[in-house]
């Protein structure tokens, strides 16, 4: 019974092996810039951003500048980071921004920006430019005094117009602070003109906005139009659904092990009893 003990061995590491290598890859080359948009169950919690939920939801965080691009331009920005979670349902996605700002200010104001479609835009605002030829961008805006998003389009500097359609929706809520922004909408939509869809699994670009609208001694807003803090182009991603077909394929690599090694060892004490 040697061999058979010896064949057992070698069968069940080779499944062992199996299981370590056929497990799906949750490992990403663009992980490290990319807002990783969980799926949940039960649905996405609304525009509330002291929700439990989010605390759950993995945090990428991205470094802000100054917008130079456009007159006129600004040299120091309040925001140098945001803190960015997202998580959707399968049906609705929700994405939270979280970023200092020592003072609460009506004209507060924050952004999201995604391209439409295949076609590359500059970060700033989709403004065609040597490098770019240009396409357009979907922007959702949020701003304090005004306490709800808007759903934007623009392809330039000075053609951003908000959507007769408004698909988004959101809600700022400041303490300590810190400003925390959600912004929510269905993963589709059946304006794919203006709006971006998103399609679980695929990698798209992302871009932030920042506008401290604290008002200064002059009387002008710290932070307004293109004086803003930006991000260039990240990456986000809507996790598609849990894939087991790995697990399904290693549970029948057991099954057909289990019965070789059977056939085997019936086999070896046949040879045995002759």
């Amino acid at each position: 019974m040697r061999g058979a003990h010896r064949l057992s061995v070698w069968c069940f590491g080779g499944i062992a092996l199996f299981f370590g290598t056929a497990a799906p890859d949750s490992g990403f080359a663009q992980e490290s810039v990319a807002v990783r948009a969980v799926m949940v169950k039960g649905g996405v919690p609304g525009e509330d951003p002291s929700a439990a939920a989010w605390n759950t939801v993995p945090v990428s965080e991205f470094p802000l500048s100054p917008q130079v691009h456009w007159a006129p331009r600004i040299g120091e920005v309040t925001a140098k980071s945001v803190k960015v979670r997202a998580m959707h349902d399968g049906q609705r996605m929700a994405v939270m921004l979280e970023y200092a700002d020592p003072s609460e200010d009506p004209d507060d104001a924050a952004a999201l920006e995604f391209m439409i479609g295949d076609k590359k835009a500059h970060f700033a605002h989709g403004q065609p430019m040597a490098q770019v030829e240009g396409g357009p961008v979907n922007i959702w805006y949020w701003k304090n005094k005004d306490a709800k998003v808007l759903d934007m389009n623009a392809k330039g500097f000075g053609t951003l117009k908000a959507q007769s359609q408004q698909d988004v929706t959101g809600k700022g809520v400041y303490q300590n602070g810190t400003w925390k922004v959600v912004f929510t909408r269905s993963l589709t939509t059946g304006d794919v003109d203006h709006d971006t869809q998103f399609k679980p699994g695929e990698f798209i670009n992302i871009a932030f906005a920042i506008w401290d609208g604290k008002k200064l001694e002059s009387g002008d807003l710290k932070e307004k139009g293109s004086q803003k803090a930006v991000s260039s182009w990240w990456y986000f991603r809507a996790e598609p659904p849990p894939d087991y077909s790995a697990y399904l394929y290693a549970a029948l690599a057991v099954g057909l092990a289990a019965v070789f090694q059977f056939v085997i060892i019936r086999k070896l004490r046949k040879g045995r009893s002759t």
